[in-house]
């Protein structure tokens, strides 16, 4: 019988990394959840170790070279943000038509993210450019950090294209159930970069590891091209999905402006807890926090494959008109979740300083890391509920109510709270850390209630 069962697993796990077309509108649940959710869980861990593995060799360069790096991606996270509403669209209009078994309606929507997604990041790039030295100014950098960053910022901006496009590509294969394709080249693209971060940083210093990402991505958009234009997989792209339909693009839009504004709303909320980390705790704090957050990120990446699992499956069941079914596979995943995380959270509460110790032998920046790591990692059963619940809605298309719980959560409550914890009661950096888990819980809860009562049943797209 045990033979049996681990036949059946390593038979799942070799259909979902094959990439094989599957219809997720039939059959069991549990095996629709592990095709889907092994990949993506695969797809984003690497690309969580290339942040890790990225941070180290940065993290040799000392601490305004971890703070650049830092308060660079709390603002290049607004393009990112950016990228993931788009590909979050793409997602829930490419799910659904391909649920609705018109693949050819789900090509050209994909296409035209893909057009709208170049218009936006190129905006993005040109400001980067011209302000990158004002960018750092803004986030509280000192002027140390300004002078040794802005290289870094001015090419990392500049790369904002390609950074954007594989997002949103891999939004369209995981729309359509390819999430195989959508790991093969995020794969590609983190190992090119694992690979060149450390030869780029030892010729140029620190705005080597600007280079290596954007060449990294580059490389990975290349082979996701080159497959949406081979004629393999369900969604098959060529130059004529490429002319400007204003009626898919508004549809993209409509979705994708709240879908881009929850990100928005997070990253905005990130950037004042930086700011406010190096005002109420120094340098040493902001480098101590910034490789928490690499850390944290490190294993919300696999927590957020599983989530995007969820929002393919209520996609492309919506699309077939089976609600129900959408429902439980939201549930069961939402399980799969919470699990994966009460052990990170037991991680992280016991082992956290010789995780930060392999980053950083400052023992200011140890300190603060650890207590970072501890405080926030504490809530990280309640995170990967809210990711499964908020994607699900995402993935239904009801991109509105989750934007309304983010902006409760992190605006009208963690922000607020951060202040009054580290300022009122002069908990300094610790009161920062400490409004994170508690927001996250209060947001978990209210997504949770939201998607019991079930109107994202509902929404047309």
């Amino acid at each position: 019988m045990a033979t049996q069962t681990t036949s059946s697993i390593w038979y799942v796990i070799k259909q979902s990394l094959n990439g094989e077309e599957q219809d997720y509108t039939q059959g069991n649940i549990r095996e629709a959840v592990f095709l889907l959710a092994i990949p993506m869980m695969l797809e984003l861990c690497l690309e969580s170790v290339f942040a890790v593995v990225d941070m180290f060799f940065v993290g040799k360069l000392g601490a305004n070279a971890i703070a650049t790096v830092g308060m660079t991606e709390s603002v290049m996270f607004l393009v990112y943000s950016l990228a993931m509403g788009i590909s979050t669209a793409a997602t829930a209009i490419v799910a659904r038509r391909i649920g609705e078994k018109n693949p050819e309606a789900a090509a050209h929507a994909g296409a035209q993210a893909v057009v709208l997604s170049i218009l936006v990041a190129a905006v993005f790039s040109i400001i980067g450019l011209v302000f990158a030295r004002e960018i750092l100014t803004l986030v509280g950098a000192s002027p140390a950090v300004v002078a040794e960053g802005t290289p870094f910022t001015r090419t990392m901006f500049g790369g904002a294209v390609v950074v954007v496009l594989i997002f949103v590509i891999n939004g369209v294969f995981r729309g359509a159930g390819d999430a195989a394709m959508a790991m093969r080249s995020l794969w590609i693209a983190s190992i090119t970069n694992i690979i060149l971060c450390p030869i780029f940083i030892y010729f140029f210093g620190l705005v080597g590891a600007a280079i290596a990402t954007v060449v990294g991505r580059g490389t990975g958009v290349v082979y996701q091209v080159w497959h949406l234009q081979s004629g393999h997989g369900a969604v098959r792209f060529n130059l004529r999905r490429f002319r400007l339909d204003i009626n898919i693009i508004r549809s993209i839009f409509t979705l994708a402006v709240p879908a881009a504004f929850q990100n928005i709303i997070a990253s905005g909320s990130w950037v004042v807890l930086v700011r406010l980390v190096a005002e109420t705790g120094g340098m040493a704090a902001s480098a101590g926090y910034q490789i928490a957050v690499r850390n944290i990120m490190f294993f919300m990446m696999p927590a957020w494959g599983l989530s995007n699992a969820a929002a393919t499956l209520v996609g492309q069941n919506l699309g077939a008109q089976q609600a129900q079914r959408a429902e439980e596979s939201v549930i069961l995943t939402a399980k799969y979740n919470a699990v994966f995380m009460s052990f990170v959270t037991v991680l992280f509460v016991f082992a956290s300083a010789p995780i930060i110790g392999i980053f950083s032998h400052d023992a200011a920046v140890i300190g603060f890391g650890t207590l970072s790591l501890q405080i926030i990692g504490s809530g990280y059963i309640f995170y990967g509920i809210e990711m499964v619940m908020i994607q699900a809605l995402n993935g239904a298309g009801d991109t509105r109510t989750p934007t309304i719980i983010h902006i409760i959560g992190f605006w009208f409550f963690q922000i607020p709270l951060a202040y009054f914890l580290s300022k009122g009661l002069h908990w300094n950096a610790a009161g920062a850390f400490a409004a994170v888990p508690i927001a996250e819980t209060l947001m978990a809860l209210i997504a949770w209630y939201y998607f019991k009562k079930g109107a994202w049943k509902e929404v047309k797209v």
